[in-house]
């Protein structure tokens, strides 16, 4: 229980903190001043001053804060700070760098994490081996077997299953030279793939090319060098962003029901699963963690990062800052809406707890 408690506080602190340590990097990088960076919140356990920054240690671990100088433009600075250290007149592309510099640094936690993990303890693929055939599919009418591992699709070699998957779904209808290892023998086969229903990780039913096939499960590691893994580590986590940006827009649509949004209570659940199963799982699962909310914090909805990034891309076109009252009315509406979307998502945990 313990254990399980200390990773959550950890893992949101880690996530909260490395975001609010991208925007002031890029603010410092910028000159404009920061006078607090706070690592948690609430009272202040231990600080010190560096520069004109003060660094707090704050008693509550989840997270932490940066108060840049001059963050609107009526704000007073504070001593020893100048006007040209201010946030508000720096020119609309500077503060955009600021604030995207949050979300920005989530997803860079995320590829740090799958870098590390595939370096650490490489790739996992699975192989082209057959665990499963469907009656009366293309395969097994073409006298393919369980146990069967694929070596090409027409001219091109074949080493994991993800390789076969492609192949079969660019398919347009013609039929497909397999070549397949069955104990110590090659054998060749010709089958043209069928149009059949598949349903998507999305609960979606999409027509798809098919052989009829199931994967054994078999796989193999794969060890990465310091720069594979990087690259590797990249591709995960640029994977994972696609995939969360289709989710959002699928629960736009209605096509992933709302009660499948979680809140607080979820997250906290999910770290302690993932602590229970290892060092491995819990990270893989604060990476994901990461990079929904640096995806969130882009939302163009006023009080998120991505609210200011329209305010300040709308003041670039029309050359003058939003008026103020229609600033502060959409304001409202977004913490309106940010409120009611973790009230809507701390009911489904509930739901889901006593369900």
């Amino acid at each position: 229980m313990i254990e399980s408690v200390a990773a959550i506080v950890i893992v949101l602190g880690l996530l909260i903190f490395f975001h609010e340590l991208g925007h002031f990097l890029v603010a410092r990088i910028m000159g404009i001043g920061v006078s607090t960076f706070s690592l948690g919140f609430g009272p202040k356990l231990f600080a010190f001053v560096l520069g004109k920054t003060e660094y707090r240690l704050s008693a509550v671990p989840l997270g932490g804060y940066v108060h840049l100088v001059g963050e609107s433009e009526e704000a007073k600075l504070p001593e020893g700070f100048t006007s040209r250290e201010s946030f508000a007149r720096r020119p609309p592309w500077q503060r955009i760098l600021v604030v995207a510099a949050g979300p920005v640094f989530n997803f860079a936690l995320a590829w740090f994490i799958y870098w590390g993990l595939f370096f650490a303890h490489g790739q996992t693929m699975l192989l082209p081996e057959i665990g499963q055939l469907a009656d009366d599919g293309p395969a097994q009418e073409a006298g393919l077997q369980p146990g069967d591992r694929v070596l090409r699709v027409d001219n091109s070699e074949i080493r994991y299953w993800d390789e076969l998957v492609m192949h079969i779904r660019d398919n347009r209808g013609e039929p497909i030279a397999l070549q397949v290892q069955r104990n110590e023998n090659i054998y060749e086969f010709t089958l043209t793939p069928q149009m059949a229903v598949q349903e998507t990780i999305f609960g979606e039913e999409v027509k798809t090319p098919q052989i009829g096939i199931v994967a054994s499960g078999e796989t193999e590691t794969i060890s990465l060098g310091f720069f594979s893994s990087a690259r590797e580590g990249l591709a995960q986590t640029w994977m994972l962003i696609r995939l969360t940006v289709e989710a959002i827009i699928k629960l736009i649509e209605r096509i992933i029901p709302l009660e499948t949004i979680g809140g607080p209570i979820l997250i906290a659940q999910l770290v302690s699963e993932q602590t229970q199963e290892g060092l491995v799982n819990l990270l893989a699962l604060t990476a994901l963690i990461s990079i929904n909310l640096g995806l969130i914090n882009l939302l163009p909805i006023p009080v998120l990062d991505g609210g200011h990034i329209l305010f300040y891309s709308i003041e670039m076109i029309i050359r003058r800052p939003l008026n103020a009252r229609m600033r502060q009315m959409a304001t409202r509406i977004g913490i309106l809406l940010i409120l009611s979307l973790m009230a809507f998502a701390i009911i489904n945990d509930i739901l889901r707890l006593v369900g």
